[in-house]
Parts: C-alpha cells; sequence; structure tokens
C-alpha cells in the first residue's frame, strides 16, 4: 500500500531553533532567556500568517522543559493546545484556568499555547486575565495572534511581546532549495523566486504552492511551468516595454500591452508590476541598493543593464507617471484607455525633455569673448592687408567686467553681439567691438556711482503712486493691494512697506520686481530695499478693514449691536 502523503508545511515543519527560518531575533531572545532561567508566565507572538509562531511556541514549550529531542507526543501532559476560533467562551477558559492549578506530572513547567487568541470573546479575556498575571510557577501561557491590535491593552501589558518578521524571499528560495534537494527536485532558481514572492513573506503558503506546483510539473520545476500555474506576468514583458519607452516607440509598446491583456491579465495588475519593474530598476542603478532588489543573480544583472541606459530623473518621472495611473484605476471609466495613456507618456519622457531644453536655448548662446591677446592677434592678421592699421587695446579687465557683471538696460545684449561678431572678422568689427566695450565699461560706472545715490523718501512716495497709476489701472485687485499699503522710510534708499494682511504682502511681492524696474526705467532710480509687515488691528485706516473687522470695532464700542444681530439671526460674511 503507497506511503499516505505528507504535505510539505507538516513534513518540513521546525522542531528545533536551528531549522527556524526567518526569526533569528526570536529564536535567539528565547534560547538566551532559556539559558539564563529568565522565563516569563506570559509571552504574546503576534505576526503575519505562515511565518513560524505556532511553531516557535511548540519548540519553546520543548526546550523549557528540556526535551527537544523527543516527540510531541511525549509531553501531552505538559503541553497543551487550545484554538480560540472556535473555543472562544468563558467556559472555554474557565476549564484552563481550574487545570492550571495542577502540577505537571514528570516534567518542570506546563505550557499552554492558545492560538488565535484575538478570537476571544471580552467576557473570557476578562476571565482570564488575574490567571495571566499571577499564574503558578509551573505555568506558561504563550499566546499567538495575527492581529494584536484587537487585544485588550490589559492583556498586553501582562505579557511579553515578541514580533515575527515577514520572511525574506532569499531565506524562502534558501529553504526551498533545500526541501527539493531532500526530494530530488529539479529546480531553476527563477521558479523559486516567484515562489517566494507569491507566498508574500509566509513560509507555509510557499510549501503549499511547492507542493501544488510539483504536482503540475512533476520532478523538474522550470520558470515558465510556474508563471504560467501561477499566473504570474513574465517579467520579459517588462524589459521589452522598458525597451520600447527608450525608443520611444509608442505604437510597439501599445501592441504589447493588448498582448497581455489578451492573455487575460488585467491592466491593473500589469500597471502594478509594471511600477515594481520600474522600483528595481533604479534600485539596480547604485551598489548600496541592489541588495533592495528580491531577484534571482541573473535577472539582477539585466535589471542593472537595463538600469543604466536609463537616467535616474528619467525613472522618477516614469514612477511618478505609473504611481498616479495606479492611484486612479479603480475610479476610472476608461481604464484602458488610462493605462495606454500612461504608455505614451512614458515614450514621450525623453522627447519632452528634448523640447524644453529646445525652448529654454531657442536663442543661440553667447560665445565667450575673445582675450586681448586674441584680438591683438586678429588685428595683426587683418593689418597685414589693411592700408591703415588701426590700433586697438582691450583690456583683460574690461572682457571679464562684461562677463561677470549682472547689469540692467540690455548690457548682456550688448556683449551677446560683440561675441556673435567673431564670426565674420574685418577692421570694422574690430573697431566696433573696442568701441562697445569701451561704451559698456561707461555705462556700468554710471550705475555704479548712481546706485550709491540717496535718493528722497518724497520722491519714492511719488514713484509709488504713479506706479498704482500708469502700471496698474488694469489689474484693479494689485492697485488696490497697493493703495492700502503705508511707506515710511527707515534708513537710507530703505523703505517699509506696512499693509493689512498678508494676502497683501503676497501680491506685493508677486509685483516687486516690476515696480523695480519702473523705478530703474522711469525715475532712474536704483537700489532702493524694500521691507513688508501687517499693520496691526487698531492702527489700520478704516478702508483697510474688513466688513467683519469693521463690526468688531463697533460691536466693542456699542454693544447693543450684538443684540441686534442675535435677535435678527443676522451673520457677517
Amino acid at each position: 500500500m503507497a506511503e499516505n502523503f505528507v504535505v510539505s508545511a507538516r513534513k518540513y515543519r521546525p522542531d528545533n531553533w536551528d531549522t527556524v527560518v526567518g526569526q533569528k531575533h526570536i529564536t535567539s531572545t528565547l534560547k538566551n532567556a532559556i539559558a539564563n532561567n529568565q522565563i516569563a508566565q506570559a509571552y504574546l507572538f503576534t505576526g503575519p500568517r505562515g511565518v513560524g509562531k505556532t511553531t516557535c511556541a511548540r519548540i519553546f514549550s520543548k526546550a523549557v522543559n528540556g526535551l527537544l529531542d523527543k516527540e510531541i507526543d511525549d509531553m501531552q501532559f505538559s503541553i497543551f493546545e487550545l484554538d480560540a476560533a472556535s473555543n472562544n467562551s468563558v467556559e472555554d477558559i474557565r476549564s484552563i484556568v481550574e487545570a492550571v492549578r495542577i502540577p505537571p506530572q514528570g516534567t518542570k513547567y506546563k505550557v499552554y499555547i492558545i492560538d488565535e487568541v484575538h478570537m476571544l470573546s471580552s467576557a473570557a479575556f476578562n476571565a482570564f486575565l488575574k490567571t495571566l498575571e499571577e499564574p503558578p510557577a509551573h505555568a506558561i501561557f504563550i499566546l499567538a495572534t495575527t492581529e494584536k491590535h484587537k487585544i485588550l491593552p490589559t492583556i498586553l501589558s501582562r505579557c511579553q511581546i515578541f514580533d515575527f518578521n515577514r520572511i525574506r524571499i532569499q531565506d524562502m528560495v534558501d529553504h526551498l532549495q533545500s526541501i527539493a534537494q531532500k526530494e530530488q527536485i529539479a529546480c531553476e532558481p527563477e521558479a523559486l523566486h516567484v515562489i517566494a514572492q507569491k507566498a508574500d513573506g509566509a513560509m507555509r503558503d510557499a510549501l503549499s504552492i511547492f507542493d501544488q506546483l510539483v504536482a503540475f510539473c512533476g520532478r523538474n520545476l522550470t520558470y515558465r511551468d510556474v508563471i504560467s500555474n501561477l499566473n504570474v506576468l513574465d517579467y520579459e514583458y517588462y524589459f521589452r516595454l522598458c525597451d520600447f519607452v527608450l525608443e520611444e516607440n509608442i505604437p510597439s509598446a501599445l501592441v504589447l500591452f493588448n498582448e497581455v491583456t489578451d492573455k487575460g491579465f488585467e491592466g491593473h495588475h500589469f500597471i502594478s508590476g509594471l511600477g515594481s519593474h520600474l522600483r528595481n530598476l533604479m534600485v539596480s542603478r547604485d551598489a548600496e541598493t541592489t541588495s533592495l532588489m528580491e531577484v534571482a543573480p541573473n535577472v539582477a544583472q539585466r535589471y542593472a543593464d537595463q538600469g543604466q541606459k536609463m537616467g535616474l530623473h528619467f525613472l522618477i518621472q516614469a514612477l511618478d507617471f505609473v504611481n498616479e495611473c495606479d492611484l486612479h484605476y479603480r475610479t476610472s471609466k476608461h481604464p484602458r484607455l488610462l493605462v495606454e495613456l500612461t504608455l505614451m507618456k512614458l515614450c514621450s519622457i525623453e522627447y519632452n525633455r528634448r523640447e524644453v531644453e529646445k525652448k529654454n536655448f531657442k536663442l543661440k548662446p553667447a560665445k565667450a569673448l575673445r582675450s586681448s591677446q586674441e584680438i591683438a592677434s586678429e588685428i595683426q592678421k587683418v593689418a597685414i592687408q589693411a592700408p591703415a592699421p588701426l590700433p586697438v587695446r582691450v583690456s583683460e579687465r574690461e572682457t571679464a567686467v562684461v562677463v561677470e557683471k549682472k547689469s540692467v538696460g540690455g548690457l548682456f545684449a550688448k556683449s551677446k553681439l560683440i561675441a556673435e561678431s567673431a564670426d565674420s572678422l574685418s577692421i570694422r568689427s574690430i573697431r566696433r567691438d573696442h568701441l562697445e566695450h569701451k561704451e559698456i565699461s561707461e555705462q556700468l560706472a554710471i550705475e555704479e556711482e548712481e546706485a550709491d545715490k540717496i535718493y528722497p523718501f518724497e520722491q519714492i512716495q511719488s514713484s509709488w503712486k504713479s506706479f498704482c497709476e500708469t502700471v496698474l489701472h488694469e489689474n484693479k485687485q494689485v492697485q488696490s493691494t497697493f493703495a492700502v499699503a503705508q511707506l515710511r522710510s527707515i534708513d537710507d534708499n530703505k523703505v517699509m512697506v506696512s499693509f493689512p494682511s498678508e494676502t497683501q504682502i503676497f501680491y506685493f511681492n508677486e509685483w516687486r520686481p516690476r515696480f523695480a524696474e519702473y523705478l530703474r526705467e522711469s525715475a532712474n532710480m536704483r537700489g532702493i530695499r524694500f521691507e513688508t509687515e501687517v499693520i496691526k488691528l487698531e492702527e489700520r485706516p478704516a478702508l483697510a478693514l474688513s466688513d467683519r473687522e469693521k463690526f468688531e470695532a463697533l460691536r466693542s464700542k456699542y454693544p447693543v449691536l450684538e443684540e441686534l444681530r442675535i435677535k435678527f439671526q443676522l451673520r457677517i460674511e
């Protein structure tokens, strides 16, 4: 008769500390507690499903009694397990409370493992409180749950809490590989990675999937068979799609998405996988972040190769597009169109970047001005053919001033013309270079001299009023902002501008550069500095007060107004 099949989750369940996968921080602490004889009366094991909570509880129960090398059946009078999902009444807890008083037979401790403890009723929890806080010296309680937030705080405060982590993908792959070797099953590394990713951190789920795939594929587990059976989208689609994006090939990207949907995959599943793929491409670009990828080594190399073809800012923008699509997919009336539009955006990232650069550099950038030595050399070349040489001397200082000095009034435009004149060199162009260099130097000297002038405050006030009447006459909102402002001089060419509110300061700051330009062009005033502040309520002019502020001022003076407002049920807009 054939031997009965035992699922891998039971057959290879850990029976000692060394075989527990992915919970080193838990097992080390419990081993040290036993070695140092620091045994608590109650423990709470919490974490996702299938990560080893009950397994560690059983191992601890054996280890605390020094019976790790014995079967669990030999300890039937020392270890008691209760499934709180089906035994959650007060009577079930009272039976434990009664039984806990009886000392163990042949062992030091009686260990009670209560699984899914969050399923206990409130009355059962309350009946358990006293015993949990002061159990007999021979009793240890181990509570296990996947939902710690559902347990009463009074229970939590009486337990040592151990948080179990989701098991890392690589740890799962290593454990599955060891089981496959014991079972003499050939497995491709990519296939085991897919199983581990599908298990989502739960070893029990990974082992269940493994058994299912072995039944489907036999003794040879391949990547293609795994993705076919688990209905997982092949990563090859994403590598191909990113190649199309780099090529700005919109038609091929749309055809690829149609191929994916024809295989039965939902658009949301596709866009979610694309986000993960782009994320892996980003972390693969830096040696410090490559450990964040949980893929097979040969696939990791492909990510690194493709990631180097994409710039960091390109990937960030691509992730932003994909994330936006993911957020709006469920609420979209045309989800397929939303995904296709996202693919079009991805393929257009580089094109849009080039267009922006073309727009920013539409004008030909100015060439670097020639040094005095270069100009002198050109003069000598022209002088050989010229009947009357023209001596020209342009100092290095004048050349540097034009490049480095930030000025107004079109000086940069002039320097650009001088630079471009080098394309057609002649006696006339050299003379023009010299004259315009001289003109610019003189203009800079005049501006520096004017910047040191101190202007009368009355002249600044007059320019302020003129600016409101001439420049702001079409923009009433901004004009009213400038009109309610109060100006006062606080230093040489330094003016304090006071406004009734922060909103008006915001409008002023938006128009401040325009006003500074107006002062330069219309009044030849430079170097005026402005500071802003909000006027206190009691200091504001009546015109600057809002309707509510006016009412508040009147109500404080005439309290009867508030009585009238309440009587006639009035409100201030």
